[in-house]
């Protein structure tokens, strides 16, 4: 089993960047040309999941995954329903950014019998959604409002608590189909203002902003909608 967390810590000066793979958009036929694309880019993990999933075919993609990547394959779940033991690991996430007591801890509570039963690296991550000029799909589902994107005091204390919470990630997320990043700014003094891993998604649409971001002190940088419109991203953004 690949040691996801510890390989995080001690790749402080490496890049790390995660591919967002969204099950309810993706059919498993389509999955092996994907997962070539994603070998020959500068990928360092793949994430699978979504704020919502309607389908039954999670094991099956994931396995379809493994069988063609060495990456490892995370799960980054909207609610108990998307845990699968074929993964590698999960992030466990607590939505710090809303008020909604369902993504708080009520999901957490009831993914626990799922969890007991998978060998999954379980991997506490503090997920903040910041405001991206238009509503997501994490706004929709949870009904939680982002934290405004100009109140990067009030980032840094929510990031801070995660930490001190005992979350072993702080995600800052802009949310899926953004149209505006996470404010570098704000990734800088976050960055700043704790000592875990920092991993940033949301509304980045070029390599170049993949560059910003962890120049800003991003440890990770996901990216999800600019891969699944255009799997030839890496090949065709300067």
């Amino acid at each position: 089993m690949k040691n996801i967390y510890s390989e995080i810590i001690a790749s402080k000066d490496k890049k790390l960047l995660a591919i967002l793979l969204d099950p309810d958009k993706l059919s498993v036929e389509k999955t092996v040309d994907l997962v070539s694309k994603i070998n020959s880019s500068p990928a360092t993990h793949i994430f699978v999941g979504g704020s919502s999933f309607e389908g039954n075919h999670l094991d099956e993609l994931i396995t379809t995954i493994k069988q063609n990547t060495n990456l490892p394959v995370v799960l980054f779940p909207g609610n108990p329903s998307q845990i699968s033991n074929q993964a590698d690991g999960i992030l466990f996430l607590t939505l710090l950014s809303g008020r909604n007591p369902d993504y708080l801890i009520e999901h957490q509570i009831n993914a626990v019998p799922f969890l007991k039963k998978t060998n999954l690296e379980i991997i506490s991550t503090g997920y903040i959604l910041i405001e991206s000029g238009s509503e997501t799909a994490v706004q929709r589902v949870t009904k939680t409002q982002p934290i405004d994107r100009n109140n990067i005091e009030y980032v840094i204390q929510t990031a801070q608590a995660g930490e001190l919470i005992g979350n072993k990630l702080i995600y800052l997320e802009a949310g899926s189909g953004a149209q505006l990043a996470v404010p570098l700014d704000m990734v800088r003094l976050v960055r700043q203002n704790t000592t875990v891993p920092l991993i940033v998604g949301g509304g980045i649409r070029s390599q170049k902003e993949i560059e910003n971001a962890f120049e800003a002190g991003a440890n990770m940088v996901v990216i999800g909608t600019a891969f699944e419109t255009n799997s030839n991203f890496f090949n065709t953004q300067l």
